[in-house]
């Protein structure tokens, strides 16, 4: 998803932002801010836009964890909110029935290995994993939101690394040195 929606994104922001490096950072910042896409899709768009990779993985990881905290904390009184207001009822339950699932299935396994799970489900990039969808899943949780937060950092940190492996062609570069 990310894939396909980071080119568009980046059209769009650089129509209003110009073109230059200023407005390169500017756009994979905005692009790392927003929910499913995430790092991975500034990450994506980074690549797109020719930001070199050290800038470019710490721009996008300011970027997807910068809403991380507002989440933890209020996430949860933000979904009661819309729901007595009537806002996007079926979405929110939507996206709470996911969270509580993943919750449910991360349970399962011993306390001491909940921040493991979480930690993988947020490093593993694909659609609906997450800083973001971590939140949800450590406050349903009822994880300590220091502790969380910790556990999203490495995962969100682990995500860069596998994105901007596959996005910049790492993977080809170590290849190519052992051939």
């Amino acid at each position: 998803m990310a894939e396909s929606l980071a080119p568009t994104l980046v059209d769009f922001f650089s129509n209003i932002f110009g073109d230059g490096a200023f407005s390169s950072y500017v756009i994979i910042f905005l692009i790392s801010l927003l929910p499913i896409l995430e790092l991975r899709g500034g990450l994506i768009a980074a690549y797109i836009l020719h930001v070199p990779l050290i800038p470019a993985m710490i721009v996008c990881y300011i970027g997807n964890m910068l809403p991380i905290p507002f989440l933890l904390m209020f996430i949860k009184k933000i979904f009661e909110w819309m729901r007595k207001h009537h806002i996007l009822v079926k979405l929110i339950d939507w996206i709470e029935n996911r969270g509580k699932k993943k919750a449910d299935e991360m349970k399962e396994k011993k306390s001491s290995l909940e921040e493991w799970a979480l930690m993988a489900f947020v490093a593993i990039p694909l659609p609906g994993t997450g800083g973001w969808t971590g939140s949800l899943v450590a406050a349903l949780l009822n994880l300590d939101n220091k502790k969380a937060f910790k556990v999203i950092a490495v995962g969100v940190a682990v995500a860069g690394i596998i994105v901007a492996a596959l996005s910049y062609g790492l993977f080809d570069l170590i290849v190519g040195l052992f051939k």
